[in-house]
């Protein structure tokens, strides 16, 4: 495998690849065939990796990807959710092997340092009655070395950062410890203590001026809060707008 053997919580099994495809893709066909909540799918490389829209996620060897299947009996509304879970679960895994990073979160799904994209986080499922997911896939991408050029939103990478070299499977034990943390205290508790503690790290503060693009048309206004079911509240020109789906990108003004 690698000369570092993560670790990992109590029920998880690891799924090693040096080059796959996609991590999500695999991940999403292990469930099909029936693989267990905990299952844990790391690679080295993938030359086919996906982030949020249909876009290419860069994925060259030296970062972390991996994707975690996981079976919540809940709505796929509720469901959703586990966004939130994964960014709490990356920023405490940065803040754990590299104390003078802090992390932040951009909604829907991004984690930034210094108000750079370090990672994305791409959430699929499959629906079955009744609005429940038969499963959810959650998939990560951490830039630890090499952060791609040219995206839209500026990227960096740990390594870029000043975190020095990172090894991909020290991330992913951290990912994964705080992974399983947050999930059972959304399991618990509900959606407000992972809320409380993204809105604490937001990388956008309340009252700020933010463009929501929502596929072809986008938004203009100032950021208010989370609800209480993770969707962002716009106030666009005097009107609150809830949007539960979109790209946010600050502006100045």
């Amino acid at each position: 495998m690698t000369c570092f053997q993560p670790r990992l919580p109590l029920g998880y099994r690891l799924v090693f690849y040096h080059s796959i495809g996609s991590t999500n893709e695999e991940a999403a066909r292990l469930a099909r065939a029936g693989a267990p909540a905990g299952t844990l799918l790391w690679a080295l490389e993938q030359t086919a990796g996906r982030g949020r829209r249909g876009r290419t996620w860069v994925s060259p060897p030296g970062n972390l990807y991996s994707s975690l299947i996981l079976r919540p009996e809940c709505p796929a509304s509720r469901a959703c959710q586990l966004g939130f879970v994964a960014a709490l679960a990356i920023g405490g895994a940065v803040g754990a092997i590299c104390p003078g990073l802090g992390a932040s979160y951009k909604w829907p799904n991004d984690v930034l340092i210094n108000g750079r994209k370090v990672a994305g986080i791409l959430l699929e499922s499959e629906m079955i009655l009744h609005g429940k997911p038969s499963f959810v896939v959650v998939g990560v991408g951490v830039n630890l070395r090499v952060a791609p050029d040219d995206t839209e939103f500026p990227a960096t990478s740990i390594k870029d950062e000043g975190g020095g070299e990172v090894e991909p499977g020290a991330m992913l034990e951290e990912f994964a410890g705080h992974f399983h943390k947050w999930e059972i205290c959304w399991q618990i508790e509900g959606f407000a203590a992972v809320r409380a503690a993204w809105l604490a790290q937001a990388a956008i503060s309340s009252g700020l001026p933010i463009q929501v693009r929502l596929g072809t048309s986008s938004l203009h206004g100032r950021f208010i809060d989370l609800n209480e079911e993770g969707a962002l509240l716009l106030d666009a020109a005097g009107e609150r707008r809830q949007i539960a789906a979109g790209e946010v990108f600050p502006v100045s003004g």
